[in-house]
């Protein structure tokens, strides 16, 4: 079964297969089940072809999702990027945004991966 161009798992519950679509999280997904009127426990692989163009249709009035979303999101960066907000340079660095600790976290995006040292003790050779 396919959404939006995504496929959809046949053999998860319904609410638990809706939020494979980007934008649709576990909350999002029992709304719109309640709004269309589907029953959650439902397979996904059980539901009609009716039952799947009225989430379909439902989602694609209520709510941007997948490449929609995306452009959205990336238009936002793309945005702040060129006002040169601090939150624009932080993305254009590829550094945390949000305000989270960079000395000890972080480390692989900026690149300063650490191996930490062993115990100090060498291990003895069996003759």
């Amino acid at each position: 079964m396919r959404i939006f161009g995504v496929n959809i798992p046949d053999s998860k519950r319904i609410e638990a297969s809706l939020p494979y679509l980007y934008g649709i999280g576990p909350s999002l997904s029992t709304k719109v089940l309640a709004a269309v009127k589907i029953d959650p426990d439902k397979r996904a692989k059980d539901l009609t072809a009716e039952e799947i163009l009225k989430i379909q249709n439902f989602i694609e009035v209520n709510y941007p999702v997948e490449g929609d979303l995306r452009q959205r999101v990336r238009s936002n960066i793309a945005r702040l990027k060129d006002l040169q907000t601090y939150r624009g340079s932080r993305h254009s660095r590829k550094l945390p945004v949000h305000g989270q600790r960079t000395k000890t976290n972080s480390r692989t995006v900026r690149g300063n991966v650490r191996k930490t040292a062993g115990s100090g003790k060498r291990k003895v050779e069996l003759k």
